[in-house]
């Protein structure tokens, strides 16, 4: 069975509506995943059928938990998870794309030119050390940090009631009993990624004054 094929009957298990324009460009990006991770060992995840699921349905489960305008920004995003099929997929929200590792970096910049992605800025820098210009709405994580960390990292990028939205595997119980004063669990959803057997919780915590 073809990827296109394959990634249609995921489709299928789903309520996501996705274009066939948008359907083309996650494709294309699983096959520039797969070539750049022979040279430059991007992801753990080998073969493109389990990018499919791994990364590409485990990103776009999200979609209709998020904002559909505004900034976004993916922080340790690593080759570009979950920013890249999202911002595909998302064209109203800008997505800032940050990781600490050059190459990371590099892939997503060379995907956004090729793939024509518009609405991705890439920016190589530790969380704690970037000071955007303008304060994001959201911030995103995906097996990122510990809550503690990502909020205590990552809490100079959002105004006074930003949000922050974190992907986990198994519901972080301990995790969310230890939340840095000042933050606030808004919403725990479990997420339903076609094919895949393991957990999968998003997070939505608030900052509050």
């Amino acid at each position: 069975m073809s990827l296109s094929e394959q990634f249609s009957n995921l489709l299928k298990k789903t309520s996501l509506t996705v274009t066939t324009e948008q359907s083309e460009k996650l494709l294309a990006l699983v096959e520039m995943l797969n070539k750049w991770n022979k040279a430059y060992n991007l992801t753990s995840v080998r073969q493109p059928s389990d990018m499919l699921v791994r990364h590409i349905m485990d990103s776009i489960v999200l979609i209709e938990h998020l904002p559909q305008e505004g900034k976004l920004i993916d922080v340790g995003t690593g080759p570009g998870l979950p920013g890249l099929p999202l911002a595909i997929c998302m064209p109203d929200v800008q997505f800032t794309l940050l990781d600490s590792l050059g190459k990371r970096i590099r892939f997503i910049r060379q995907v956004c030119y090729e793939l024509e992605i518009t609405n991705v800025t890439a920016i190589q820098s530790r969380v704690e050390e970037h000071q955007p210009d303008i304060l994001y709405d959201g911030v995103l994580s995906r097996a990122f940090a510990s809550l503690e960390d990502m909020l205590t990292w990552c809490h100079h990028l959002v105004p006074e009631d930003g949000n922050f939205y974190a992907m986990k595997g198994i519901h972080p119980d301990s995790e969310i009993d230890n939340l840095p004063t000042g933050f606030t669990l808004c919403k725990t959803i479990t997420l339903n990624v076609p094919n895949l057997a393991e957990e999968r919780h998003l997070l939505h915590i608030r900052k509050s004054s």
